[in-house]
């Protein structure tokens, strides 16, 4: 009997020590696993078998043109899509499980904005607000990225952004990339709730 109150409390311990996250997936490279498509799927997939993550829903797939640097060779358009987890990890520790996934995913951080198997980023953790070598949350880039705010809004629209102060749904209404990357939804479906 007291190991079983002793479980239940650690259950309870672990439930009441979450908090929501949101992440950005993409991937615009193929790989045994399949398609960028699949990658991205079997990221998701991935994810849900971490003991401290729970998957509470993902966004539709959206097809977004590669934005590269200037001078740089062309790259094959990405597939991106959002997601919400639940989590007990902290968010540095969450940030080393994305990089683990990426990685068995073929992920090679070779150069900044080039092609990739899977690329998966931390975009906020709660309403904290952290900056630091190895982590700044949110994600300092997600504001100006249609790939990002466009997925994000379907699963995450009165989050509030908590540095700007302004909820996800009002920063997708015109994202500053809309017109070079061109998302465009590709999966039609209901949005995945898991």
């Amino acid at each position: 009997m007291q190991y079983l109150q002793f479980l239940l409390s650690k259950i309870l311990i672990k439930n009441l020590m979450t908090e929501l996250c949101a992440i950005a997936l993409g991937s615009n490279l193929s790989s045994e696993i399949g398609d960028s498509e699949k990658i991205v799927r079997a990221a998701i997939s991935k994810l849900s078998t971490i003991s401290e993550i729970e998957v509470v829903c993902v966004s539709r797939w959206y097809r977004t043109k590669a934005i590269t640097l200037p001078n740089s060779a062309p790259q094959p358009d990405y597939i991106n899509g959002c997601a919400i987890l639940k989590t007990s990890l902290s968010p540095l520790k969450l940030l080393q499980a994305l990089f683990q996934t990426e990685q068995l995913f073929g992920r090679e951080r070779r150069e900044r904005w080039g092609a990739r198997t899977l690329d998966l980023d931390l975009l906020l953790y709660g309403n904290r607000l952290i900056d630091t070598p190895e982590l700044v949350l949110p994600h300092p880039r997600m504001c100006d990225r249609a790939f990002v705010l466009l997925p994000l809004v379907e699963i995450a629209a009165d989050w509030i952004h908590p540095l700007c102060g302004f909820a996800i749904a009002d920063l997708a209404k015109n994202p500053p990339d809309l017109d070079l990357s061109h998302p465009i939804v590709i999966d039609a479906e209901a949005l995945a709730l898991l």
